[in-house]
């Protein structure tokens, strides 16, 4: 039997009793999505899952994208090579990194968001974690979007943001990429500040990284002071819940209505874990 226990924030619930290494009945199945769709962000503790059982469980929800441009997988599992499982790590073995995003802090992004077509949810699994640090927080972008003031939810409504193409979530410049130094001059895809969640029919925001971020037919001082405003107010903690990691967790996130995060940790500790996308639909 699933049994859903709320964190007690804006988003944010444990399931217990889904074993994920084996497959999900329809009646498991429609228990999780239901909870995915009221929580947004949902863990799994004490799973025991190979590659092919992490893309297994996320074809559930829908196709699987694949893994960013240059994002790094050297040779740690075939299904990293498939293209369909990013890793995300700060370990170098043999001169070179097995991963991806090192151990810097990561702002507050949609994951690849600067496609036109964004992946709708990421599943994250946690082989090896430091002592400290490198915790996930979590914002919800319906709530986010229901309390702005009057005024402003009318504002965004009507308006574009391009989502900056040019660095990934750490700051680091992609290859092939110039470094951005007029907004207005952003590389990436253009998409609605408020989107309609496809599966709920809700309204809520959807943003991607702050630096670079432009809402095109304004002057750039307007464009700064609106987006300013908004991620000021979409990432307050009443909006938030953060996963603090331990081994085995799994944890399934809403990329179109959900904001994250991660705390930077000690580079001379060793973090492993192994995403996948599901692919999505262009943001309306």
């Amino acid at each position: 039997m699933i049994e859903v226990q709320p964190s007690g924030a804006a988003l944010g619930a444990d399931i217990i009793g889904a074993d994920l290494s084996k497959p999900l009945s329809s009646e498991d199945f429609g228990a999780i999505h239901r909870a995915w769709m009221t929580h947004l962000v949902l863990r799994f503790r004490g799973q025991n899952l190979t590659d092919e059982h992490l893309m297994a469980f996320s074809r559930n929800f829908g196709a699987l994208d694949g893994n960013p441009r240059h994002a790094q997988v050297e040779g740690r599992s075939p299904a990293a090579a498939s293209g369909f499982v990013n890793i995300i790590s700060n370990v170098v073995e043999n001169g070179k990194s097995i991963g991806g995003l090192g151990n810097y802090e990561a702002k507050w992004h949609s994951d690849m968001s600067y496609n036109p077509i964004p992946p709708m949810a990421s599943a994250l699994y946690a082989l090896e974690i430091p002592p400290e640090g490198g915790d996930t927080s979590f914002a919800n972008m319906y709530t986010a979007y229901e309390t702005l003031p009057d005024d402003i939810q009318t504002r965004v409504r009507a308006l574009n943001c391009v989502h900056d193409s040019s660095l990934n979530s750490v700051g680091q410049l992609r290859v092939g990429f110039e470094d951005v130094t007029d907004p207005r001059k952003t590389p990436g895809a253009l998409h609605p500040i408020v989107r309609t969640h496809p599966a709920t029919g809700r309204l809520c925001l959807f943003l991607g990284r702050r630096r670079n971020a432009y809402i095109p037919g304004l002057d750039l001082a307007d464009s700064e002071a609106l987006l300013d405003t908004l991620w000021h107010h979409a990432t307050q903690p009443e909006h938030c819940w953060t996963q603090q990691w331990t081994l085995g967790d799994l944890v399934l996130w809403d990329n179109r209505a959900a904001l994250h995060r991660r705390d930077e940790f000690d580079g001379t500790a060793r973090r492993v874990m192994h995403r996948t996308q599901i692919s999505g639909d262009r943001p309306f």
